[in-house]
């Protein structure tokens, strides 16, 4: 017997010489990620820990990082430290809880635990909220790539991309150019997978070249706090009137969107060899990332200062006053940008399950249909490429997409879950913490959204 993760939910399937090779089963509460006679079939013997921890820090770590340096200036340096550890304990608490109830409920998905507290309704829900979350995402990641090769523009400045300074500005260098390239050489061949575990290795390497973004912009801050050319950071947000303390509340959206994980953790858990190891590697996970966040967020901050842009990255275009300056920047840029492009399968592959749980709730697990894994697969990835052609920049997105998807997957969600208890299982601690993330949640999307409303019709006006 073997649990196959898909979308519209979760099913055992059991081979058969007779009849169809893979017949629905009763989900009878067998937990085990993989039997025997699928494992003898794939070759596949579970996932190890250190891959596991690959797979989930790359979903964490992905686009999110470049926009916490602009969300500390607007908090100040020290709120907006604690509040990005503060983010990650909670986070940890939303994802124990969502694997404890789904233990209870006998799911193996993350809409299996809604749809099990809240029906067929509350499954779907999620489904589209995971559709939005990781649409927005993808766009964003798309839309660095770009920028990273080919530059961007705040008000009348152009930051130049990392090519275009090298061969100026050309038809072949333009952002819609380069990704097609990228989606055609790059993303095509990575999406194609049909297990997760498949990309632990891009996994690793994307961790790593992460880690050497993260690195370069410690010793370039290090190097300029020596010389006396980095001012005194401002500790603490600057609130002059109502308007400018209700902006703080529009960090929220983006801080959560930088720890959405939650989609993964079935599909990461489901391929364990020992499904045991998920909650340490969650916490792993959450340490290692939190780690890269407070440093890229600290140094970033304390790099740029006040001229900190939303994407940090576009920082990166200008003299730093340092020896190889210019090289610096160029690793910088590259490095996270070739980090996005092997973040962006994983991201991708939660994106097609609930696509494919939402459109064919009842057909077997898409990884046994090549016709619906390429329609699916090429239909996202077209959507996808539009969209980074015309979302304006990457605050606007994660402030949208954070507001509404995202607090619903890392906060609304696990905090309906706890409150409904469809099991007698959640504890008074379960209950307040619920309540609070619920008022979270729920304050700051309705501000982040007004704000952002606001400000549209303002820049039209």
């Amino acid at each position: 017997m073997t649990v196959l993760t898909f979308s519209g939910g979760e099913r055992k399937y059991r081979r058969s010489p007779r009849n169809h090779p893979l017949l629905p089963q009763k989900h009878d509460g067998d937990d085990s990620p993989f039997g025997s006679d699928i494992d003898d079939q794939i070759g596949f013997n579970g996932a190890s820990f250190s891959g596991a921890v690959f797979n989930l820090s790359t979903t964490i770590v992905g686009a999110g990082i470049m926009a916490l340096p602009a969300t500390v200036k607007e908090l100040g340096l020290l709120p907006g430290l604690i509040m990005i550890i503060l983010v990650a304990v909670l986070t940890e608490s939303t994802i124990e809880m969502v694997l404890r109830f789904g233990k209870a409920s006998k799911a193996v998905t993350y809409s299996g635990v809604l749809g099990d507290a809240f029906g067929g309704s509350g499954r779907t829900l999620l489904q589209v909220c995971i559709i939005v979350n990781n649409l927005g995402l993808l766009i964003v990641y798309m839309i660095i790539i770009g920028e990273v090769v080919s530059g961007t523009r705040t008000g009348v400045v152009h930051h130049y991309g990392v090519v275009e300074g090298w061969l100026g500005r050309h038809w072949w260098t333009s952002p819609s150019f380069v990704l097609l390239l990228t989606t055609l050489l790059v993303f095509a061949p990575l999406i194609s997978f049909k297990r997760v575990d498949s990309l632990r290795y891009t996994s690793a390497l994307s961790v790593a070249l992460a880690v050497v973004f993260v690195a370069i912009t410690t010793g370039i801050t290090v190097v300029k706090l020596v010389n006396g050319s980095v001012g005194m950071p401002r500790l603490l947000p600057q609130i002059v009137d109502q308007a400018s303390f209700w902006k703080l509340f529009t960090t929220v959206p983006v801080l959560v969107t930088a720890y959405i994980c939650h989609y993964s953790i079935h599909p990461i858990e489901n391929e364990l060899k020992d499904p045991s190891q998920m909650k340490s590697i969650v916490r792993t996970s959450l340490a290692f990332c939190s780690s890269v966040y407070v440093a890229t967020s600290l140094f970033g901050f304390l790099l740029f200062g006040e001229q900190t842009l939303d994407d940090v990255l576009a920082n990166f275009d200008a003299d730093l006053g340092i020896p190889f300056g210019g090289i610096l920047n160029d690793v910088v840029r590259v490095s996270y940008g070739l980090h996005l492009m092997l973040v962006f399968p994983v991201v991708f592959f939660s994106l097609r399950l609930s696509v494919d749980g939402l459109l064919f709730p009842m057909a077997v697990p898409i990884g046994f249909d090549n016709k619906r894994f390429m329609s699916i697969s090429v239909g996202l990835m077209g959507f996808i490429f539009i969209g980074a052609n015309f979302v304006p920049n990457i605050w606007t997105a994660f402030q949208f997409t954070g507001a509404t998807a995202a607090t619903s997957l890392g906060f609304i969600f696990p905090a309906a879950i706890a409150l409904r208890d469809s099991h007698g299982i959640a504890t008074k601690k379960d209950r307040i913490l619920s309540w609070g993330l619920m008022f979270l949640a729920v304050t700051s999307s309705t501000v982040a959204i007004s704000s952002n409303i606001y400000s549209i019709f303002n820049d039209q006006g």
